[in-house]
C-alpha cells in the first residue's frame, strides 16, 4: 500500500495557478494571404483561446444538459464518482469489456492539461489530479473551462466554436434539441456527427432526455421534442482552414524577424477548394477513405495557391498530420518520368513495346506484372503505354533506363525521400513502390508543365526561397509526354472514352494507385496550374477498390472547374522543334505523332516499326534465374502443374534445344518451352538447334 501511495504521489504533475488556456506567442509573425488578408486564425492550436464564454453566458439548458450528460453527480462529488467507477467496474466485469468511462468533468479536464495514454493507472492517477484540481479551483471555474476546452470533430474545441462549426449560429440562438446534441456528441465527435449522420443522435439523446426528466431537470412533456435529431446548418467558417500551410511556412521562415509572412496563398481558393476535399472524403467514407490532401499550385513563380487536409475521422496519433507532406506510395503517378527518361535516351512516342505477362525476380521468387484490368495487348507504342498506364510497358522503360538512372531523375526533380539503393527498390520503382510527398508529386508535374524545368514550390510572395528554374529534361521529351497525358484517345484501351479523365480543356492528367488500394492519386495540369490530390488513410488500411480514377479524379476535375471560371484554359505548351508525322499502327490506321530532332521518320505515313531496345543481344534464361525457389500447388495434380521457360533475345522462330540436370527435355521453336515441374535441386540451360551459342546453367529448386 505505501509503495502505491509513493507510486501515485510521484506520476503526479503540477496543476498551473491559473485556469485559463495558454496563450499564443504574440511575438509570433502574423501569416498573410497573397492579397494580405490574415491566415492565422485556424483550428489546429491545443486551446481555444479565441471563442470562450464566461459560464453565465452559456445558456442554462446547455449547462444542465451536458452536465448531466457527462458528470451528472459532478456538483456533488470532489473530483472523483466513486459511484460511478465502481459501477462502471461491474459492468465492465459482468460484460466482459469496458463498457464505460466514468470519468468525471474534472477529470477530463486534467485529461485535457496532462494528457496520458488511455491506461488503467492514467485513469487512477487523473483521479487524484481531479481531487487537486477541486480544492485549487471553484467547481464554476472548472466547468466554464471544461465548456471552452471540449474536443468537438474538426478539430474544434468549445461549445461555441461547436455551434457555429454544426448550426452555423451562435450558442444563444440554437434550439432545445440542437443543445442536447452539443451535449451528447462529446462522447463520439465522429460517430455521431450530425453532418454524416444525423440519426446516430437520436439514442444518445433519448437516454439523456430521459435522465433529465428522471432527474427532474425537465418535464416528462419535454423528453420526445428534445431528443428530435437536428439537421446540421454548416455555415461558412469563420476561419480560413489553412493551418497547415501556416505552419509550413513558419517553418520555412525560421521564425524571421517578427514581421508579417506574405505568402502566396489565396484564401478564396483555399476555402472552396478545402470544402470540395472534405466532401469528397465524406462521400468515400463508406469504402474506406479517411484522409485526403490536395495541392494548387500556380505555374507563374511555381506559387502554391492552395493547401489543403482531409482529416474527418483520425485517431489520436493522427490528428495534426499533414498530408501534402506525409511520404506515400504513388503507383503508377511515377510512371510519366519514366518515360520521358526513355525519350531521352532515344525512344520515341511511336516505339513499339510487347505488352505481354511477365515476371520478374524478387529475391529468390518470382512477382508477376500485370496490368490493372489483367489484359495484355501485344505490341503497343510508348503513346498507347502510358496513356493506358500498362505495368509491363513501365517496367522494361524502366530496365532500358536503368534503375539508378531513373532514382537520379527522381532525386533531381525534388523526390529526397528516395534514398535507398536502386536494388532495394527494383524494378517495382517504376510502378511507384517508393514514397513521395503530394508536394514532391505536384512539383514534377509542374516540371513537365514547365517543359522540363524544375523550381521548389514557392510559398511567399517576396521570393525569399525563390530559385533560379534548372532544366532536368529537355523540353521535347517534356512537351511529348505532356501531348500523351492530355490526349484522350491515348488511353482508350484501359479507360474508355469520356470519363472524368477528359478535362473540358485540354489538360494532363494522370493517376496512380497503390498497391492493396492504400493510395490513390490524381495529378493534373492545364496551361496555368497544376492540381493534384491524394486519397487513402493515414494508418495504412486498405480502401475498397478506391483508385485514382475513381477517387481523387473528381475532385481534381471540380478544382479545375473553379480555376477554368477565373483563367478560360488555353493550348498546352510544345516545344518548336518538335516535328509532326503520320504513322501507322499495327491496325492499320494512322495517327500524328510527335518527335524531337533527329527521331523522327523521314516521310509522313510509315510503320512505327521501332521496337523498344531494352533485350539483351546474347540469349539468356530470363525464367528460371539462379536461385529461384518454386513449390508445388498442393490443391493442383502435380503432371498438371508446369514452369516456362523463357529465353531472352530469341527470335519467335528459331529452334531451341531444352536441357534440364544435363539432359534434353524438349525441342521447340521460340523463346519459351513448358517444363513440367519436379521436386528437387535442378540445373537448366538451352542452346540453338545449330550450336551457333548456349546460355549459362542456373540453378533453381522445387519444393
Amino acid at each position: 500500500m505505501l509503495l502505491l501511495i509513493c507510486a501515485t504521489g510521484l506520476a503526479q504533475q503540477p496543476l498551473p495557478h491559473q485556469l485559463q488556456p495558454e496563450a499564443l506567442d504574440a511575438t509570433r509573425a502574423e501569416v498573410l494571404d497573397a492579397s494580405g488578408a490574415p491566415l492565422t486564425r485556424h483550428y489546429l492550436q491545443r486551446w481555444n483561446t479565441a471563442d470562450r464564454l464566461p459560464l453565465a453566458q452559456v445558456p442554462a439548458l446547455l449547462k444542465t444538459a451536458i452536465v448531466s450528460a457527462e458528470d451528472h453527480r459532478y456538483w456533488r462529488h470532489r473530483g472523483i464518482d466513486w459511484r460511478a467507477r465502481l459501477a462502471a467496474v461491474w459492468q465492465a466485469i459482468r460484460a466482459g469489456r469496458a463498457v464505460r468511462g466514468a470519468s468525471t468533468i474534472s477529470e477530463q479536464v486534467v485529461r485535457l492539461i496532462h494528457p496520458r495514454p488511455r491506461t488503467i493507472w492514467a485513469r487512477w492517477v487523473e483521479g487524484f489530479e481531479a481531487m487537486r484540481l477541486e480544492m485549487r479551483f471553484s467547481k464554476s471555474a472548472i466547468l466554464e473551462f471544461y465548456f471552452d476546452q471540449v474536443p468537438y470533430g474538426a478539430n474544434r474545441r468549445g461549445v461555441r466554436q461547436a455551434a457555429r462549426y454544426y448550426f452555423g449560429r451562435e450558442l444563444t440562438t440554437l434550439s432545445e434539441p440542437e443543445m442536447l446534441a452539443l451535449a451528447v456528441m462529446p462522447r463520439a465527435p465522429s460517430r455521431l456527427d450530425p453532418m454524416r449522420d444525423a440519426g446516430r443522435l437520436r439514442g444518445p439523446m433519448q437516454r439523456l432526455a430521459r435522465r433529465m426528466a428522471a432527474d427532474g431537470l425537465i418535464p416528462e412533456s419535454r423528453v420526445a421534442k428534445l431528443a428530435t435529431p437536428p439537421l446540421a446548418l454548416r455555415a461558412d467558417d469563420d476561419g480560413i482552414p489553412a493551418g497547415h500551410f501556416v505552419a509550413e511556412a513558419r517553418r520555412r521562415a525560421h521564425g524571421g524577424d517578427g514581421s508579417a509572412l506574405h505568402t502566396t496563398l489565396d484564401a478564396g481558393l483555399q476555402r472552396q477548394a478545402q470544402q470540395l476535399l472534405d466532401q469528397r472524403v465524406r462521400d468515400l467514407a463508406g469504402v474506406g477513405v479517411r484522409q485526403g490532401g490536395l495541392l494548387v499550385v500556380e505555374l507563374d513563380g511555381n506559387r502554391v495557391r492552395s493547401w489543403n487536409v482531409a482529416n474527418l475521422d483520425a485517431a489520436d496519433g493522427e490528428i495534426g498530420i499533414d498530408t501534402v507532406l506525409t511520404p506515400r506510395q504513388p503507383g503508377s503517378a511515377l510512371k510519366p518520368f519514366v518515360y520521358a527518361l526513355a525519350l531521352e535516351r532515344g525512344w520515341t512516342a511511336a516505339t513499339r513495346i510487347a505488352d505481354e505477362p511477365t515476371a520478374a525476380h524478387v529475391g529468390n521468387g518470382l512477382h508477376p506484372y500485370r496490368n490493372y484490368s489483367r489484359l495484355s495487348y501485344g505490341a503497343v507504342s510508348v503513346r498507347e503505354a502510358l496513356g493506358n498506364s500498362l505495368n509491363v510497358p513501365a517496367v522494361k522503360a524502366l530496365q532500358f533506363v536503368g534503375g539508378a538512372s531513373f532514382l537520379e531523375l527522381l532525386h533531381r526533380l525534388g523526390m529526397s525521400g528516395l534514398r535507398a539503393h536502386p536494388d532495394h527498390y527494383g524494378d517495382g520503382i517504376a510502378l511507384g513502390n517508393g514514397e513521395v510527398t503530394l508536394a514532391q508529386l505536384v512539383n514534377a508535374y509542374a516540371t513537365l508543365a514547365r517543359q522540363g524545368r524544375q523550381q521548389p514550390l514557392q510559398l511567399f510572395e517576396d521570393g525569399r526561397e525563390r530559385q533560379s528554374p534548372q532544366a532536368v529534361l529537355s523540353r521535347d521529351s517534356a512537351s511529348i509526354i505532356t501531348d500523351i497525358l492530355s490526349d484522350p484517345r491515348a488511353r482508350l484501351l484501359e479507360f474508355g472514352d469520356g470519363g472524368l479523365l477528359r478535362f473540358p480543356g485540354q489538360t494532363a492528367v494522370k493517376t496512380g494507385t497503390s498497391s492493396d488500394y492504400r493510395d490513390a492519386w490524381c495529378v493534373a495540369y492545364n496551361h496555368r496550374y497544376v492540381v493534384g490530390a491524394w486519397m487513402g488513410t493515414l494508418n495504412g488500411a486498405a480502401m475498397d477498390g478506391v483508385t485514382g480514377s475513381i477517387g481523387p479524379a473528381l475532385l481534381v476535375r471540380s478544382v479545375f472547374g473553379l480555376l477554368d471560371q477565373r483563367h478560360p484554359p488555353q493550348p498546352l505548351l510544345l516545344s518548336p522543334g518538335l516535328q509532326a508525322r503520320l504513322v501507322r499502327d499495327v491496325d492499320g490506321g494512322e495517327r500524328r505523332e510527335w518527335f524531337a530532332p533527329g527521331t523522327a521518320p523521314e516521310a509522313d505515313s510509315v510503320a512505327a516499326a521501332t521496337w523498344a531496345g531494352s533485350a539483351p543481344s546474347t540469349p539468356s534464361l530470363v525464367q528460371p534465374f539462379e536461385g529461384l525457389q518454386l513449390a508445388l500447388d498442393p490443391r493442383v495434380p502435380p503432371e498438371q502443374q508446369a514452369l516456362e521457360f523463357e529465353l531472352a533475345a530469341v527470335a519467335d522462330d528459331e529452334a531451341v534445344h531444352w536441357f534440364v540436370d544435363d539432359a534434353p527435355v524438349g525441342e521447340g521453336r521460340g523463346p519459351h518451352y513448358p517444363w513440367p515441374l519436379s521436386r528437387g535441386e535442378h540445373r537448366a540451360r538451352a542452346a540453338a538447334a545449330d550450336g551457333r551459342w548456349q546460355t549459362a546453367t542456373v540453378r533453381f529448386r522445387v519444393k
